[in-house]
């Protein structure tokens, strides 16, 4: 009996990933799973959206009807005691509305919300009517909020020129929506290893050496935000948080396995080398 309470009496910390499934693996609740995993936390799931997807885009995609994603978020954030949640894809402006009602219902839990906005071709995936929606009742939900810059020149609707711009820009979205904002560096060819983290008072540029010739970036700013969910419900604060989840992405890309002929995967190491991420106080 002893031991049977001890096992009783074990918690493990649970996070919550609200996104599309990628049949692929690359991206979405797949992806977010494996972050999860690797921080030793128990992954729950909310799917969004369904994707026929690979590393080479999405052949076909379904959104799933907002009453099965309330349905989703009903069966786990409170019999799981959920101590975080991630939000990827919301493809509606219905979904969003829902997704928003339920999360403003659970103060308590830290909300990363990695926007989803862009695909990866370019093309924005909602519509104005929901984009307004996304910006007025999403983001004001949030703890912290990961664009990557094509995701944040869409939400402050101005072009961000260089990277000497992008604190700016990061102080900018955090004053506009009342949150932390880590602008995500990935698509900067000059520096694809940097972010920009506003936490309302301070700008840190957060970095890590640029992985040569990684065999896949697919889905990595997102495998990122989860991270950074994880790190959250074991009790990290924002910057710690923020820093842990970049040695993660950083040994992810540099150990990643090729998986068959059309993708390839990030890695799930078991080690995520704190001393090769770099934090730095700027002006902005």
């Amino acid at each position: 009996m002893e031991y049977e309470s001890e096992l009783f009496n074990m918690r493990k910390s649970a996070v919550l990933t609200i996104g599309m499934s990628d049949s692929g693996g690359n991206s979405g609740v797949q992806a977010d799973w494996r972050a999860f995993q690797s921080f030793g936390v128990h992954a729950c799931t909310a799917v969004t959206a369904i994707a026929a997807r690979n590393v080479f885009g999405a052949q076909s995609v379904a959104p799933v009807e907002p009453e099965l994603i309330g349905a989703q978020l009903d069966a786990v954030i409170e019999p799981y005691g959920v101590m975080a949640i991630k939000t990827g894809v919301l493809p509606s402006e219905p979904a969003i509305d829902l997704v928003a009602d339920r999360l403003g219902l659970v103060g308590r839990i830290a909300k990363i919300v990695d926007p989803g906005l862009v695909a990866p071709d370019g093309i924005p995936r909602l519509s104005e009517t929901a984009l307004s929606a996304f910006r007025t009742r999403i983001l004001p939900l949030a703890f912290l909020a990961t664009p990557n810059l094509s995701e944040a020149e869409l939400l402050d609707g101005s072009a961000c020129e260089s990277e000497r711009d992008m604190p700016t820009l990061a102080r900018r979205l955090a004053d506009r929506f009342s949150c932390a904002v880590l602008l995500k560096g990935g698509q900067n060819l000059d520096h694809p290893a940097d972010d920009f983290l506003c936490d309302g008072e301070s700008v840190y540029r957060v970095s890590t050496p640029a992985v040569d010739s990684p065999v896949s970036v697919t889905g990595a700013g997102g495998l990122l935000s989860a991270a950074i969910a994880a790190a959250a419900a074991c009790g990290r604060p924002l910057l710690d948080a923020v820093a842990e989840a970049k040695a993660y992405v950083y040994e992810a890309l540099r150990t990643a396995i090729r998986v068959g002929e059309a993708g390839a995967v990030t890695g799930s190491p078991a080690h995520c080398p704190a001393d090769k991420v770099r934090i730095e106080t700027i002006n902005a």
